[in-house]
């Protein structure tokens, strides 16, 4: 039997509802930035403890993806020991351009405001 991590967010998080509701939501701005979210169910495990899947991206006119955050694959995050360090792994993460950092997912509407925070500095996306 797989025990569940303990989460960090409210059991009842109503806006799980409205990520879902977001799937396939895909929006360009007058500067053809593109703005594009999907989200979905799975079955809750240890590395997606509140059973959805996701991903909002923000790409430039080229296609080229500045801002992302998702889950849709596991991240391996080196120690700083060489030899015998261990890896975390996590699922829940933001890319920025190439580089990749954990992201510690407490709620939906705390994704929104992080993504969205990151995507009006770099886009005012209207």
């Amino acid at each position: 039997m797989v025990k569940l991590k303990k989460a960090k967010y409210a059991k009842e998080d109503v806006t799980l509802q409205t990520l879902l509701d977001m799937d396939g939501f895909k929006h360009t701005g007058e500067d053809k930035f593109r703005v594009e979210i999907n989200a979905r169910k799975v079955k809750p495990t240890p590395y997606r403890p509140y059973g959805i899947k996701y991903s909002l991206v923000l790409l430039d006119p080229n296609g080229t993806r500045i801002i992302g955050y998702d889950n849709a694959h596991n991240v391996k995050i080196k120690t700083k020991r060489k030899k015998y360090g261990a890896r975390r792994i996590e699922w829940d993460h933001k890319h920025n351009l190439e580089k990749i950092s954990i992201y510690e997912f407490e709620s939906a509407s705390q994704l929104f405001n992080d993504f969205w925070e990151d995507v009006l500095q770099i886009t005012p996306i209207y």
